[in-house]
């Protein structure tokens, strides 16, 4: 008899301890997420900055500004990780389309505040990357952990599930920046 209720109290310190364990991964998670939510902000923030600053330049480039304006849109509007993802893989590519264009007109390469905005994206792009892995990071272990046995018993007690990895679009991301002239 003995036994038995130390068999039954080991398994409920382990369900125990099993489930604190998602609810530190799921919380990570989130906290993780948002470091990405603020670096993306910023980057919309910076965005009609530059857009004004090469409008003034290469005002005839209007077909790229609008691109850019729309993909900036597009993945300030984005619900899902899924979608922020290809989103954000767009808007990559439209800025990458901005910069080339800066090499193009002289005057806006030396513009002192194009290149501070270019500095302060660049800047923002490491950031994302950095809180991107770190997302990553723990997206895998709360992962691994609902899949493997048995803390997978758990988490389908509970209902914890998985999270969706924030990846690069590879396929925009492969894409040759257009640039027209």
């Amino acid at each position: 008899m003995m036994y038995v209720l130390i068999g039954i109290l080991l398994v409920a310190v382990y369900a125990v301890f099993t489930y604190n364990r998602f609810v530190a991964f799921t919380a990570r998670t989130k906290e993780s997420w948002s470091d990405i939510d603020v670096q993306l902000k910023r980057r919309y923030d910076l965005i009609p900055n530059l857009v004004n600053t090469v409008k003034g330049y290469a005002a005839h480039e209007s077909g790229t500004l609008e691109k850019v304006v729309a993909a900036r849109n597009a993945a300030m509007s984005a619900q899902t990780i899924a979608d922020k993802t290809k989103a954000e893989g767009e808007l990559s590519n439209t800025l990458k389309s901005i910069f080339a264009l800066s090499e193009n007109y002289p005057d806006l390469k030396a513009n002192t505040n194009f290149l501070e905005l270019q500095r302060e994206l660049s800047d923002t792009e490491n950031k994302i990357q950095a809180a991107r892995r770190f997302y990553n990071g723990t997206v895998l272990e709360l992962n691994t952990a609902v899949a493997s046995f048995p803390s997978n018993i758990i988490a389908n007690m509970f209902k914890f599930v998985k999270s969706e990895f924030f990846a690069l679009d590879e396929e925009a991301a492969k894409k040759p920046v257009e640039v027209k002239f």
